[in-house]
């Protein structure tokens, strides 16, 4: 009876090893819900993938559940895991990078500087007013460092502080150049007895360029702080999964404002450097300094597009980038041709040089 039993189950599980299967009894993968099929029994259902940023229901496999806003679904669509948050720290690549470059161009300028203190009695520092040439040095130097403001978790102080820092600083910059530019027709003039600007001489205007110039930028930036001032928001929009963490500029139209004075004041400088660019060589650095607002008007007007055009971190890369560059292009351009004849050929940094030169350029 035993045997007759054994043989018995084991025919019976033979049998069972050849029902067939129902392809619709398989269960759905993970992230896929049950979608019942029109006209089928209930058994027989599609699999479709829930939707970007849901999950499967764990208590419901017919339906998706959406994730909160802060947060984004895994890989397998089980569960809502909170998302990255992303902005230009100091502990990635790109951001130490342009930290790096930002102080060393810092150092760069404070050289230049002391080099310039050290021979403020020499005719190439004490030409186009050395004042204004330090000025102009020490307004780089806090250029090159207000970039590093733009790096690390935004906050509300920090919105409003680098965006009124850099106006301010780079307006006084610019205002510096025109107030340089202005001194050599100045001085010109005052040895031109046909001028009709010599009656200009005795009123100094260049002292007075600067601070009104930085002046308006700094009453548009209090008007700006007061009105909308910039803060800190969480973009959960700019990338998938990502909460980026980024200034919000508050009015739009005071920005423009802001940027566009310092434009405003780019553009008179140039155009002022280009018409005196042609006066003597001896006092004249006007050259150097249109060609450096060429650079500077170039950086600031490529920044346009590919700030508008780029999203998260990338955004504020791109805007410490262009102050980097301009700054630069402001420092090689107007400087490093006098520390050139400085340090290499100082027989040129002599009066007896700047004599012999305005000697023969009388003769011609």
């Amino acid at each position: 009876m035993e045997a007759i039993s054994m043989f018995i189950l084991a025919v019976l599980m033979l049998e069972l090893q050849r029902i067939p299967v129902s392809v619709c009894s398989d269960p759905c993968s993970k992230g896929y819900r049950r979608a019942a099929i029109q006209g089928q029994k209930i058994c027989c259902f599609d699999c479709l993938p829930c939707s970007e940023g849901e999950i499967l229901n764990p208590k419901d496999d017919t339906e998706c559940l959406k994730c909160p806003a802060d947060k984004w679904p895994d890989s397998r669509k089980e569960e809502c895991l909170p998302k990255l948050i992303q902005f230009l720290s100091y502990e990635e690549t790109l951001g130490s990078a342009l930290a790096c470059i930002s102080v060393l161009f810092c150092l760069l300028t404070f050289s230049v500087f002391c080099l310039f203190i050290i021979k403020r009695n020499t005719p190439i520092v004490k030409a186009n007013n050395r004042d204004l040439s330090y000025l102009l040095l020490i307004s780089l130097m806090f250029g090159f460092m207000c970039s590093l403001a733009f790096i690390g978790r935004p906050n509300r102080i920090m919105c409003m502080i680098r965006q009124v820092m850099f106006a301010v600083i780079f307006s006084l910059c610019v205002s510096t150049i025109l107030a340089k530019t202005i001194t050599v027709i100045m001085i010109f003039s005052a040895t031109n007895p046909n001028s009709k600007l010599k009656t200009l001489v005795g009123f100094r205007i260049p002292i007075y360029i600067v601070p009104v110039c930085a002046m308006v930028q700094i009453i548009l930036c209090i008007v700006w702080l007061a009105q909308a001032a910039p803060f800190a928001e969480s973009n959960m929009a700019a990338e998938i999964g990502i909460i980026v963490i980024e200034c919000n500029e508050g009015s739009r139209v005071l920005f423009a404002c802001v940027l566009g004075y310092m434009g405003l004041l780019a553009s008179i400088s140039l155009f002022v450097a280009f018409l005196a660019r042609k006066l003597p060589d001896t006092f004249n650095e006007t050259k150097f300094i249109t060609f450096s607002m060429l650079v500077f008007a170039s950086v600031w007007v490529t920044f346009i597009p590919a700030y508008l055009s780029t999203m998260g971190k990338q955004t504020v890369a791109v805007e410490i980038f262009a102050i980097l560059s301009s700054s630069a292009g402001l420092l090689v351009c107007i400087f490093f041709p006098k520390c050139y004849i400085i340090l290499l050929h100082p027989e040129m940094n002599s009066r007896e040089y700047i004599t012999r030169r305005n000697g023969k350029n009388q003769e011609i």
